[in-house]
């Protein structure tokens, strides 16, 4: 039995760190100047949301961007300080360490910036600055909660990224994945790699779980699947094409693998994991529900289909989470776009079809859908509808407007703007592609076709005039609307030719505009046919 002395004792030998917001504020030239004195005591951290600018740190230069974050400690304190023409936003963060035991306490710290940090610490930092402010919002305990939440993703970030290299096996998983189809072997990748063969099997299956042979096995086998599932089905060219001399012994392999035959898997009703909204819409357009999908509540609302749906968040869940969830779907095929980091991790799976982003228009990715649901005649008959009332629709314009001009979409967000081309969707592929609107020239200039989206602050949308303005969200913090407002209210947005002719339209329904699919995309051509043609209510006040 534990005596009050014992359990006293046993208590105050646990000693635990305590950390405290005590300042946030918004980034911005002067954040970082006449405050040093204030801070002696307090650790920092500074996360850039948008923007780009040259921080120094202690004499050192470091340029900073999108998903760059500083972390100092208070012992001792850095000297920090912009260069002179830093449009950087963002947010800065004091705040006191503290322990129970009076051992004193550091803060997070790292020498140098990191870059390129997930969303989710972007997300959590932008929450904690609009709670700061308005302090009712959440409840009584949600800023500490947010705030410990951000302390915990910039901490496994920084294990992440301090944890021994592996580079070398990441460099032969990636020749692997660009020359599977040709005779590889242990002893040719362990001499690349510059290490033994016995210490490349080890440390390959320890990384991988898998050995050489049977992960090369696993390319082979899942680029027959993907094959198979867009139209390849002779055997014998199929093997040459993954790396197997003939059909027979592809088809033993793939059995081996798969569970079944090539042929029985082409023909087999597939279940199919959908890891984005767009794919997941395209789907629902075809009268497939995927096991598992990314649903907005718009999309959710139109899901037609009885049964409960399976949906997957791929914002907030862990790599972990993540894989257990697509996993619990027991997937035949998985749907990503390309750029997707996750794609990797998923392959023990199923086949990942990736479809290329950006480059791949909507229609062309719900044709690639369709072949492999077989359904592509489906798809053909709803792009001959939908076809058909586009071309009734500009006829209607025709009529109405005559020469279309320019339009530019804008997204507005807490703490910036972003407009887009008809790559990025938001509206555009039907202005720019399917109702004859132009781009204007301004974001031609600007680069807006190679990357997709053009980003400036909210008081600089008054910079970017075209004869056409369509806003699809807006901001709903309190320091966003106050933006909002001071633009509609400025003589720049007065004086534009949309604004005095008055077509700007504020359509807000960012859910809507979202999507680059089918379904979206029906839904905003009604909705934009709709404001040009007099039916919405507008109002820029």
């Amino acid at each position: 039995m534990l005596t009050s002395a014992t359990t006293n004792t046993r208590l105050s030998a646990a000693a635990h760190c305590f950390y405290m917001p005590i300042r946030v504020e918004k980034l911005n030239a002067i954040s970082l100047c006449g405050n040093q004195d204030e801070v002696q005591h307090d650790a920092c951290m500074i996360i850039v949301w948008g923007g780009t600018g040259t921080l120094c740190v202690n004499g050192h230069e470091h340029q900073m961007s999108r998903g760059s974050v500083f972390l100092g400690d208070a012992a001792p304190q850095p000297h920090l300080y912009w260069q002179p023409g830093a449009t950087l936003r963002g947010i800065v963060i004091e705040y006191c360490c503290i322990s129970n035991d009076a051992s004193g306490t550091r803060g997070l710290d790292h020498s140098v910036p990191i870059h390129r940090c997930p969303a989710a610490i972007m997300r959590l930092a932008g929450e904690l600055e609009i709670i700061w402010r308005e302090p009712q919002l959440g409840g009584p305990f949600r800023l500490q909660q947010i705030f410990t939440e951000l302390l915990t993703e910039l901490h496994k970030e920084l294990t992440s990224r301090q944890e021994p290299s592996n580079s070398w096996i990441e460099q032969a998983l990636c020749y692997m994945e660009a020359h599977y189809r040709e005779e590889l072997t242990r002893e040719q990748m362990a001499d690349r790699s510059d290490v033994s063969p016995e210490h490349f099997s080890r440390m390959f299956r320890k990384y991988t779980g898998r050995t050489f042979n049977a992960y090369l096995t696993l390319l082979r086998i899942r680029s027959a699947q993907r094959q198979l599932l867009t139209g390849i089905s002779n055997l014998h060219v199929l093997a040459q094409e993954v790396g197997y001399k003939e059909g027979a012994y592809l088809s033993r392999k793939f059995k081996e693998s798969v569970g079944l035959s090539p042929t029985h898997y082409q023909r087999k009703k597939k279940r199919i994991a959908a890891l984005n909204l767009n794919h997941t819409a395209s789907l629902l357009a075809l009268g497939i529900t995927p096991e598992i999908g990314v649903y907005t509540p718009w999309l959710e609302r139109r899901q037609n289909t009885p049964g409960k749906i399976q949906m997957l968040d791929p914002y907030v869940s862990t790599p972990a989470a993540y894989y257990e969830a697509v996993a619990s779907s027991h997937p035949d095929v998985i749907i990503s776009y390309n750029t997707a980091v996750e794609n990797k991790s998923l392959l023990p799976l199923a086949p990942v079809v990736e479809l290329p982003f950006m480059t791949m228009s909507w229609r062309d990715q719900f044709r690639l859908l369709a072949d492999i649901v077989e359904r592509r005649e489906h798809a053909e008959e709803w792009l001959l509808r939908y076809d058909d009332l586009v071309s009734s629709i500009n006829e209607q314009l025709d009529r109405q407007l005559g020469d279309r001009g320019t339009a530019i979409v804008w997204e507005v967000c807490q703490n910036a703007a972003y407009c887009f081309s008809s790559s990025y969707g938001r509206g555009c592929q039907i202005l720019y592609d399917d109702l004859g609107f132009r781009m204007p020239e301004q974001l031609m200039e600007e680069g807006i076709a190679s990357k997709g989206f053009v980003e400036a602050t909210i008081e600089a949308i008054a910079n970017y005039p075209a004869d056409y303005i369509f806003i699809t969200d807006l901001p709903s913090c309190a320091d966003g609307q106050q933006q909002i407002h001071k633009l509609f209210e400025s003589a720049r947005w007065k004086v534009l030719e949309a604004v005095q002719q008055k077509q700007v339209y504020i359509l807000n329904d960012a859910e809507l505009f979202y999507g680059y699919d089918p379904l979206s995309s029906l839904a905003q051509l009604h909705e934009l046919v709709q404001v040009l043609g007099g039916t919405h209510h507008n109002n820029t006040k």
